[in-house]
């Protein structure tokens, strides 16, 4: 298999953008294309937007409350919006 990915590389770590189809410890190569750009990804988020999300108070118990309040689930909702199509 042949596959393009964009990473970034971080205390001497590629950390690849997306979720790899492989096996843990799986060997392979890999091409190195430092000509591209990634600060124009509008996925990525940018020092100052972490440094303010940092400051969130957002505790667990609020994370929890609101997870609570999702009723269903993820994938019912997934092949549910997929019947309306």
């Amino acid at each position: 298999m042949e596959k393009t990915v964009q990473a970034v590389y971080a205390n001497g770590v590629l950390h690849p953008l997306e979720p790899l189809p492989l096996a843990e410890r799986q060997q392979v190569t890999v091409t190195i294309d430092d000509s591209i750009d990634l600060s124009s990804n509008s996925l990525l988020v940018s020092p100052a937007e972490w440094s303010y999300a940092a400051h969130d108070d957002i505790c667990l118990e609020e994370v929890r409350h609101s997870l609570a309040n999702i009723h269903g689930s993820l994938s019912e909702a997934f092949l549910e919006e997929r019947r309306e199509r």
